[in-house]
C-alpha cells in the first residue's frame, strides 16, 4: 500500500514518517518533490542549493518513481508530503489508488513554529490553502482521504496511530510509538536545518498547550488560514477505544 501523508510545515509531519520507518513492513520517503518545487519556483529557502542537488528537479521524474514499487520490497510505502510542493501542472496521475491522509494542526501553532526559523513568512508557505484545495480534489475524484490532528496525536499517540492504521486497513505496530535518537537514512538533506530539534527525540512530544500569542501581522495570516483548516478538521478521525 502507498501511503501518501500530505501537510503544511512544523506539523508533526517529520515524527510520523519516523513512527512509520518502525514499522519492519514499511519504507519511507522524504518530501520527493522539494527540489522541483525549489526548481519550478526559485524560491530562497534554507539550504536551497543542497535541496536541489539532493533530489531529481523534474516533477514528471518523482511521479514515475512514486509509482514504482516500493523501496526494498516492502508491502507499504509512506511518502511525506508538503502540500505546498504540489504545483499547478507537477503530475498527479501517481495519486491514483494511494491511500492519502492529511495532517492538520491549528493555524496559530503552525505560523509561531516556521515563523521561528523562516522570518519571510507567507500564507502560501504555511500551505492551508493548498491543503484544503488538494483534499477536495482527491475528494472529488473517489480517493476518500483521511484527515488526522496533529493535536490528537500528541494528546494520545497510541489511541490516533491505533486509529489510523485501522483506518488505513493495516495493523497497528507498538514500535510505531518510539524511536532512536538521531537521524534517519531517508531523511532530506535539509534535515540539518529543520530537524534538529526532533533528531534530540526518541518519540513523540506531549500534549500542547493553550493557543500562542500572535502578533498582528501572524494573527492575520491565521486568519486567512482557518476557513480551509476548517473544512478538514470537520473531517478528522477520531481515537480508538481502548480495550
Amino acid at each position: 500500500m502507498r501511503i501518501a501523508m500530505w501537510s503544511g510545515p512544523r506539523n508533526l509531519s517529520t515524527a510520523m514518517m519516523y513512527a512509520f520507518a518502525q514499522r519492519g513492513d514499511c519504507a519511507v520517503t522524504d518530501e520527493p518533490f522539494y527540489a522541483a518545487y525549489l526548481a519550478a519556483t526559485g524560491l530562497a529557502h534554507p539550504m536551497r542549493e543542497e535541496v536541489l542537488a539532493s533530489q531529481p528537479q523534474d516533477a514528471g521524474a518523482v511521479g514515475a518513481a512514486l509509482a514504482a514499487p516500493a523501496p526494498g520490497g516492502r508491502a507499504n510505502w509512506y511518502q511525506k508530503h508538503m502540500v505546498q510542493h504540489m504545483l499547478p501542472g507537477f503530475p498527479r496521475d501517481w495519486m491514483a489508488g494511494v491511500r492519502h491522509v492529511f495532517l492538520i494542526r491549528h493555524p496559530a501553532r503552525v505560523v509561531v513554529s516556521f515563523a521561528k526559523g523562516y522570518e519571510a513568512l507567507t500564507l502560501e508557505d504555511v500551505g492551508f490553502v493548498q491543503q484544503a484545495e488538494l483534499f477536495e480534489y482527491l475528494s472529488e475524484r473517489g480517493e476518500a482521504p483521511l484527515v488526522i490532528d496533529s493535536y490528537d496525536i500528541r494528546q494520545d499517540p497510541e489511541a490516533m496511530l491505533t486509529a489510523l492504521c485501522l483506518a488505513l486497513g493495516i495493523r497497528f505496530d507498538p514500535a510505531m510509538l518510539s524511536w532512536p535518537e538521531g537521524g534517519r537514512a531517508e531523511d532530506g538533506v535539509w534535515a540539518a536545518h529543520w530537524y534538529k530539534s526532533l533528531h534530540r527525540t526518541t518519540g513523540f512530544a506531549g500534549p500542547e498547550g493553550d493557543l500562542p500569542v500572535l502578533d498582528s501581522r501572524l494573527a492575520e495570516m491565521v486568519e486567512a488560514a482557518m476557513p480551509s483548516y476548517r473544512v478538514m478538521e470537520a473531517r478528522k478521525i477520531r481515537p480508538a477505544s481502548r480495550g
